[in-house]
């Protein structure tokens, strides 16, 4: 039987390039590769607007943060949440204070390894979270 698909084609991405969609390949779709492809969605989104993304998925025996991005003097923790539908909510509703407080932990331990004392006064720091659901994004700034 044929289905139309041309075997030799290359394989679609799952993040459409200049959309602000996640285009998941619905037989292929897993937890890590919904993440990946929304933490993908969420750093070009911050490049867009101007920022640098300095770290993706920064990892400590705590935890990890999904993204750290740059704006000028201003550092933002990042939890990037995607899901494939709204059925159980919104990705945002899954951002406890449990999590928020593990966050905001690795955010001290990585402004303490990465940046110098003295440095540490004039940045501003921020945490944010990115939603995305059924391929939308929604970025909400100073989230927590």
């Amino acid at each position: 039987m044929d289905d139309g698909v041309d075997p030799a084609a290359p394989e679609p991405d799952r993040v459409t390039p200049g959309s602000d969609r996640v285009v998941p390949e619905p037989d292929r779709v897993t937890p890590s590769t919904l993440g990946e492809a929304g933490e993908q969605l969420a750093a070009r989104w911050y490049e867009s607007k101007g920022y640098e993304v300095l770290e993706r998925n920064w990892r400590r025996r705590e935890g990890e943060v999904d993204l750290i991005v740059r704006e000028g003097r201003t550092v933002v923790f990042v939890e990037v949440k995607a899901r494939s539908s709204a059925r159980f909510g919104e990705g945002v509703e899954a951002v406890l204070p449990a999590k928020q407080r593990r966050i905001r932990r690795l955010a001290e331990r990585w402004l303490n390894e990465i940046t110098p004392a003295a440095a540490r006064s004039r940045v501003t720091v921020r945490f944010d979270v990115v939603s995305i659901t059924a391929g939308r994004i929604s970025v909400i700034e100073a989230a927590f």
